[in-house]
């Protein structure tokens, strides 16, 4: 069986440096892309079970990701979780009404964003 993979998408290198070694250390498979092309171009290479999606990215925000992949069907698996320092509760229904499974914002505390991806990774007993 893989590995249960998290794709970290964010530009600001301390979240990502932070988020990378939280998900490894909690056993994940962990790639990183720092803009939205990159994040679009991991998913076509390898759809991970779950991507931690900023929304503020350069090239193409999280909004336009997030709705890129839930317009393929191939990806349909694949579970967003949508990190933003924007908590206003109009910018999360944005998020989920484009597809997001679920919604983080920062400053996260880094037990929940793990427990939130675990919660989200397919069964692997199966």
């Amino acid at each position: 069986m893989a590995p249960q993979s998290v794709l970290v998408v964010d530009d600001e290198p301390n979240i990502v440096l932070s988020l990378e070694f939280l998900m490894k250390e909690a056993g994940f498979d962990v790639r990183v892309a720092r803009d939205g092309e990159s994040a679009l171009e991991a998913v076509r290479q390898a759809p991970p079970h779950v991507i931690l999606l900023d929304v503020m990215l350069p090239k193409r925000d999280g909004y336009d990701v997030c709705q890129t992949i839930r317009a393929n069907p191939a990806w349909k698996d694949v579970r967003i979780l949508m990190l933003t320092a924007k908590g206003r509760q109009i910018e999360k229904e944005k998020g989920l009404a484009m597809g997001a499974d679920d919604y983080i914002t920062k400053p996260f505390s880094t037990r929940e964003v793990v427990e939130r991806v675990r919660a989200y990774m397919p069964d692997t007993e199966s």
